[in-house]
């Protein structure tokens, strides 16, 4: 396991130093505006997916920590720790702003996965959206969705798409 947690971490600071790079290329007023011809997530401005990837970084989090204290728990109404700019705000704060965060809140998942055993890793949560997954599982949901959405920003159809457990994507803005 520590071959599998050493290679999860690399590609969660790749994809997330890409996403950055990406994100940190846009002029402010050019990551505020909201694509016309996107659906779903892909319809959000960059500001709005960075703070979503904030947020979701904290519910992926919150749902390893819940994972870890108990046997296989229903995770579909834990929450992670509130993000100092949101998914409803993003518009109204910087790029450096939302990365800043970014970072911050990658610097505390890193954290959480330097302090789990290799055991840990295999435990499960189920979660609605997405069903049952193993704590890997659900830590390389980060990188997956980083990549989602450094294609998003950058007008790309994105290489990988969630399996959502109903075949819809949720409208996480409601």
């Amino acid at each position: 396991m520590p071959e599998a947690v050493s290679d999860l971490v690399e590609k969660m600071r790749e994809q997330r130093e890409a996403l950055l790079a990406e994100a940190e290329a846009f002029a402010d007023d050019r990551a505020s505006a909201v694509p016309s011809d996107g659906e779903g997530e892909a319809q959000w401005s960059v500001k709005q997916q960075l703070a979503h990837l904030a947020e979701m970084e904290t519910n992926y989090r919150a749902w390893v920590e819940a994972a870890l204290i108990a046997d296989d728990p229903d995770v579909s109404a834990v929450r992670g720790d509130r993000v100092a700019v949101p998914l409803t705000a993003a518009q109204a704060h910087s790029v450096p702003e939302l990365t800043a965060q970014l970072r911050a809140e990658r610097a505390k998942t890193l954290r959480l996965i330097e302090s789990m055993s290799p055991e840990q890793f295999d435990r499960t949560a189920s979660q609605s959206m997405f069903g049952r997954l193993t704590v890997m599982q659900w830590l390389r949901s980060y990188y997956r969705h980083d990549r989602m959405h450094r294609d998003q920003m950058a007008g790309r159809e994105p290489e990988y798409r969630p399996r959502f457990v109903g075949g819809r994507e949720p409208d996480q803005r409601r």
